[in-house]
């Protein structure tokens, strides 16, 4: 059987693709900090070449915006160690009374549904003074101390974490050169139809980022402004840091509504603190669900919520962290292509 020109070309690029995506198997671990960097590059190019277009150097505007991109990714981190240093002493200090609590009271309802729980106070308290008879300091003077145990790992953290901004750097600052060079490998005939591919996988991409920033504003904006009225200590970096935590979908979410549950059940020790935290989250959900993720997001992208999901998971399983860097990119590109391939099936000579 002849294979026509079109087949032949379209053999050709899915032989590519899957030799990619076996190179890309291959050397996941050694590839990480370089896709990290072209999945970095990829978002802040936009705010590099606004600066470039307003004649700041472009060596200039890099480092400005890699400095900035630092920074916020440094303040989110910071975000979570004033939740932690408040939260562990506390934590030491109700969870052998939440144990006593659970006996007398929890306990003898679930016997009566058949369900025999029994708690021991004393041995609970044993184990958390072993483990949580620290403050903040402690803890982290022991992490340090493990880290320099295992000195490989801590080598190879610290080895990523210089190369990435040094890669992020020369991949910002070459940027243009390297999407020209890109496209001066495609054969002139696809160029159009490669270039017009790739312009709509960038729009759809850009869509869903630029939504996903607004909802996770607005989020970080309610439940900060929620639980700060329900009168919790920690409502600034709780809400802010569940606001920016729903980018990784339902993760994020549930690290956030987990972090509120301890808070406030450690700083009321009652009722309150668990309804209030499921009246502020449970409307959070449901404005983030109905109303800001149509609006800002929408099903106009082609990746319903369920799908980023799915993309996140597989991937991720597929190729470890490297796969959760590139789930997102690829699944938009896979969008489209299919959205295209719909539309050429529909007016092929096959379904008419």
């Amino acid at each position: 059987m002849t294979l026509s020109k079109t087949q032949r070309a379209a053999l050709a690029w899915g032989g590519v693709a899957v030799a990619l995506a076996l190179l890309l198997w291959l050397l996941a671990p050694v590839l990480a900090p370089f896709i990290a960097a072209v999945v970095m590059a990829y978002a802040l190019a936009p705010a590099v070449q606004a600066l470039a277009d307003r004649r700041v150097p472009r060596t200039v505007a890099v480092v400005l915006v890699e400095l900035l991109f630092v920074a916020a990714l440094l303040a989110l981190v910071l975000l979570v160690l004033p939740i932690l240093s408040k939260e562990l002493p506390a934590l030491r200090e109700q969870i052998p009374a939440l144990a006593k609590l659970s006996n007398d009271k929890l306990a003898p309802w679930l016997q009566q549904h058949g369900v025999n729980l029994q708690l021991d106070p004393a041995s609970i308290k044993a184990f958390v003074l072993k483990y949580l008879d620290a403050n903040f300091e402690d803890w982290l003077a022991t992490a340090l101390s493990s880290a320099r145990i295992g000195g490989s790992f801590v080598l190879a953290l610290v080895g990523n974490a210089v190369l990435l901004p040094v890669v992020l750097f020369y991949l910002l600052h070459d940027w243009p050169v390297l999407t020209a060079r890109g496209r001066a490998l495609v054969p002139t005939s696809a160029r159009e139809s490669v270039e017009s591919f790739l312009g709509e996988c960038d729009a759809t991409l850009g869509q869903y980022l630029r939504g996903q920033l607004l909802v996770m504003v607005a989020l970080a904006v309610y439940y900060s402004a929620g639980l700060m009225l329900a009168g919790f200590d920690l409502a600034l970096p709780i809400g802010v840091f569940t606001g920016l935590a729903v980018f990784i979908p339902y993760l994020g979410f549930g690290l956030g509504l987990v972090l509120a549950l301890l808070a406030g059940m450690l700083q009321f020790a009652s009722v309150y603190g668990l309804a209030a935290v499921a009246v502020v989250f449970g409307v959070g959900q449901l404005l983030e669900s109905f109303v800001l993720t149509p609006r800002f997001v929408g099903e106009r992208i082609g990746m319903s919520p369920l799908m980023v999901i799915f993309a996140l998971l597989a991937f991720g399983h597929l190729l470890g962290f490297v796969g959760v860097l590139v789930a997102l990119p690829l699944s938009a590109v896979a969008a489209v292509a299919v959205r295209r391939m719909h539309r050429a099936y529909l007016q092929s000579s096959l379904f008419h």
